[in-house]
């Protein structure tokens, strides 16, 4: 992986990413604003399931309100990720941290996908007031996930502070 991550370094489109100052503010910029909307999209959703807000809207409304928002979100993060991968890429590849990020941001959106997928099927089957206890597990699982995805990208500056000699850096 050390191999394709110094060439990648070297290729045109990461000396540009690297070279020109205000990309990589920009998109680590873009990049946390969206991890806020797909963070709060999703929050707002589990909240709705666990009973805590929005309970006066049927749970499709809800979803289609913030679904879009979330998967918006989740597209535009991937594009701004992998940008600054391309202008970084020995960082990443080299973080510990990046790589249990992208572990969980796979299992993230799979989950999230499934959930909903889950979740729809209930509402229009006419569930109750009330989720099941596994929808409302399930909430909280995902809610945590995004969190865990949250600190994870912050912790690839850190990657030596934060896991010491596992770091893939030590």
């Amino acid at each position: 992986m050390h191999a394709f991550a110094g060439w990648l370094q070297e290729t045109p489109f990461s000396h540009t990413i690297q070279d020109v100052s205000w990309i990589i503010p920009l998109l680590q910029s873009i990049h946390i604003v969206m991890i806020g909307v797909v963070f709060v999209s999703s929050l707002m959703i589990a909240l709705r399931v666990l009973g805590r807000m929005r309970v006066d809207e049927p749970f499709p409304a809800v979803w289609q309100r913030f679904a879009p928002w979330m998967w918006t979100g989740l597209c535009v993060m991937a594009v701004t990720g992998l940008t600054l991968v391309a202008g970084e890429p020995i960082r990443e590849f080299t973080a510990l941290s990046f790589w249990i990020k992208m572990a969980l941001v796979a299992l993230g959106v799979t989950s999230t996908a499934l959930y909903g997928r889950s979740l729809r099927n209930l509402a229009v089957a006419g569930v109750p007031a009330q989720f099941p206890a596994t929808a409302k597990l399930a909430s909280v699982l995902i809610v945590v996930l995004w969190l865990a995805i949250i600190f994870l990208g912050r912790a690839i500056a850190y990657d030596r502070e934060v896991w010491g000699t596992l770091s893939l850096h030590a």
